[in-house]
């Protein structure tokens, strides 16, 4: 009975000091998740400012050069010779390519027997109307008749004269954009060449609206590339568009290199930091500052009562040494957040250390 006894007290102590130990955690957990809710992360800021900054943009494009030509015969038919191909060095004045004449001879023959015809109904005509046979309308229709036809004789041997295609100054063949045996319609494009032999050359890049306004001609940059490893080449812009390109998007702007140089080919990619002339008025902060950030967009953390963090989206205007410069999204902010970000989520309790 004593044994039994003592196995009741032994439960009944062990079952306290569980009841004990579980409140004693629980306690700790309410207090762990009290001070967290609390918890206020230490962070320093800075006062936001738009300042004036010329902007430096960085971009890249392709070389070109500004004579390239789109070569087509004036009137349609089937090719009958080429005598280049995609690559190759032509110069000015050389024969490219070629009609088959036999349709286009035919249309001259006609034409030519149309014309005297022409010439021997003017001369019966005006003998008949010297001596009054003929009245003085059939006399002039019969003159118009022959200026028609001599008209006519003259734009056939033209067309004629330009069924071949000829090179219109040094340069290289781009592309060759037809063969022997296809049918050409007048106007179509058979050859795409440009003046690279003379070495001037010219970059077009892509930029953003807000970079485009930035940019004024006669904008000093530089161009890089990959074909003339350490070379930094000047260059001035030369051309803005004034509309979107199709393909990309973006505003195309040229640049025409500053010295003529060798070793380049049109489509080669380059590298371009041009410095915009135009002021613009931008927020300057600190790299760190920024978080998932890329060439146009980002996130920071602001904060207007010193007390909440607050994250918003701003627009990347580019770089300046080792700061962003912002175009957009801090209109409403006061503070900016520089350390402690990375521990910050959107309304997070701070604490701002001098």
């Amino acid at each position: 009975v004593f044994h039994s006894s003592t196995m009741k007290l032994n439960t009944i102590i062990l079952a306290a000091l569980v009841l004990v130990i579980m409140q004693a955690c629980s306690d700790s957990k309410a207090r762990s998740k009290s001070q967290k809710i609390t918890e206020k992360i230490p962070v320093k800021v800075i006062e936001l400012s738009k300042t004036d900054v010329r902007p430096v943009i960085h971009t890249s494009g392709s070389f070109s050069t500004d004579d390239e030509q789109q070569l087509s015969f004036k009137t349609g038919g089937v090719i009958e010779r080429i005598f280049v191909k995609a690559g190759d060095a032509v110069r000015q004045g050389q024969l490219l390519a070629t009609l088959n004449l036999t349709e286009i001879n035919a249309q001259v023959a006609q034409a030519e027997l149309a014309y005297e015809k022409a010439k021997r109904d003017h001369a019966r005509v005006s003998n008949l109307y010297r001596d009054s046979v003929a009245t003085l309308e059939q006399f002039q229709n019969v003159k118009t008749g022959l200026d028609v036809a001599q008209r006519q004789l003259e734009a056939a041997k033209f067309n004629r004269s330009f069924s071949e295609i000829r090179a219109i100054s040094n340069g290289y063949v781009l592309q060759k954009m037809a063969n022997v045996g296809q049918v050409v319609s007048g106007g179509t494009t058979v050859f795409i060449t440009n003046g690279a032999r003379e070495g001037k050359w010219l970059i077009k890049v892509g930029v953003s609206d807000r970079e485009w306004a930035s940019i004024r001609l006669g904008d000093k940059g530089t161009v890089t590339t990959d074909a003339l490893p350490g070379k930094v080449i000047a260059a001035t812009v030369t051309r803005k568009s004034e509309t979107t390109d199709a393909a990309t998007g973006s505003f195309i702007i040229e640049l025409t290199l500053n010295e003529k140089v060798a070793s380049l080919a049109s489509n080669m990619f380059g590298k371009v930091t041009i410095n915009a002339s135009n002021v613009q008025q931008l927020w300057r902060i600190p790299y760190e500052a920024l978080l998932d950030g890329d060439a146009k967009s980002g996130y920071v953390f602001i904060t207007n009562d010193g007390q909440k963090a607050v994250k918003v989206p701003v627009a990347v205007a580019g770089l300046d040494k080792d700061h962003v410069l912002i175009a957009g999204g801090l209109e409403n902010a006061k503070s900016l957040i520089v350390t402690g970000s990375a521990y910050l989520r959107d309304g997070s309790s701070i604490q701002v250390i001098r």
